[in-house]
C-alpha cells in the first residue's frame, strides 16, 4: 500500500509540473501561435472623444473601442489598458513599462528614429487654428503673428507651430499646457488668443463645456495616424495592421470613426 501511495504521489508531482511547464509556455517569446501575450495599451484620459472617461467613470473613445476591435481578431494577445498624461507615454514606452501607444501618434522624424510605427493608419488628423468665437481678428494661420498660443508638449502640434513660428517669423508666444480644463478656459477667456486642434474636439468641448471654439482658416496638417511600438515589436505591429486592414473591410474603422469623431476620419477630410 504504501508503495502505491507512493507512486501515486510522484504521479501526481509529475501531472502538476507539467501544468506549470505548459502554463509557461502561453508566456513564450512573440510569434509563438500558442501562446496569450498580454499587451499593456499606454494612452490617456484627456482627449476628447479619443480617449477619456465618460460620464460612467469609464475608459472610452475612438481608440480605445479601435484596440477593443483589434483585441478581438487577435486571439494571441490580451490588450490592457494603462493611462497617463501624454507627455509620459514616450517615455513609458522607452522603458518598455508600455508595449503601444494609442493616442493619436503622428509621425514625426524624432518619433521614428526611436520607435515602430505600424503600417496600416486608422485615422487621419486634421489639424487647424482653433478660436474663441468672439474672436474677428483671426482667420488663419498668418493671423496668429505676435499672438498667445497653447500647445501640448511633445505633440505634433506644438511640433508644427514652432517650427511655422521659427520659419515665418510670427513672434508667436508658444504656451504648453497638459490641463485641459485650464486650455480651454484661457481660451474662452482670451488669455491666450489661439489652440491647435481638430473640428472634433472643438464639437466636443462646445457641447460638453460650452467652450465657445471656432476652427479657422486651412487644414495646418493631414497626417495619418498609427498606433506607436518599440522596434523589436515587428509581429505584434504586424498582426495589429492585419487586424486593422480586416476592420476596415468590414466598415467597422468608418462606422467607430462616424460615431466618435462625427466623420469618416479613417479617409482624408
Amino acid at each position: 500500500m504504501k508503495k502505491l501511495w507512493f507512486w501515486g504521489l510522484l504521479f501526481v508531482i509529475a501531472l502538476l509540473s507539467a501544468c506549470s511547464s505548459e502554463a509557461e509556455s502561453v508566456d513564450d517569446k512573440e510569434g509563438s501561435s500558442t501562446k496569450v501575450q498580454k499587451i499593456i495599451v499606454g494612452t490617456g484620459t484627456q482627449f476628447p472623444n479619443i480617449c477619456f472617461i465618460n460620464d460612467e467613470g469609464k475608459l472610452t473613445g475612438y481608440d480605445i473601442e479601435i484596440v477593443k476591435a483589434i483585441d478581438e481578431k487577435l486571439p494571441e494577445y490580451e490588450f490592457e489598458f494603462k493611462t497617463m498624461e501624454f507627455s509620459n507615454l514616450l517615455l513609458s514606452l522607452e522603458t518598455k513599462k508600455i508595449d503601444l501607444i494609442a493616442h493619436q501618434m503622428e509621425v514625426n522624424k524624432e518619433r521614428e528614429e526611436k520607435f515602430l510605427f505600424n503600417k496600416e493608419p486608422y485615422n487621419v488628423f486634421p489639424l487647424k487654428v482653433t478660436i474663441h468665437q468672439g474672436n474677428k481678428d483671426i482667420k488663419s494661420i498668418n493671423d496668429l503673428a505676435g499672438k498667445k498660443i497653447s500647445v501640448t508638449p511633445t505633440s505634433n502640434s506644438a511640433v508644427f507651430i514652432e517650427e511655422y513660428n521659427k520659419k515665418h517669423n510670427l513672434g508667436a508666444t508658444i504656451n504648453y499646457g497638459t490641463n485641459t480644463t485650464d486650455i480651454i478656459n484661457q481660451l474662452k477667456t482670451n488669455r491666450i488668443d489661439a489652440i491647435i486642434s481638430t473640428p472634433f474636439a472643438a464639437e466636443f468641448y462646445n457641447e460638453q463645456a460650452d467652450a465657445e471654439q471656432e476652427v479657422v482658416g486651412e487644414t495646418l496638417l493631414n497626417s495619418k495616424v498609427y498606433f506607436l511600438l518599440n522596434k523589436d515589436k515587428t509581429t505584434l505591429s504586424n498582426r495589429v495592421d492585419e487586424a486593422l486592414r480586416e476592420l476596415k473591410k468590414e466598415g467597422v474603422v468608418s462606422k467607430l470613426s462616424e460615431k466618435w469623431l462625427g466623420a469618416d476620419y479613417s479617409v482624408e477630410f
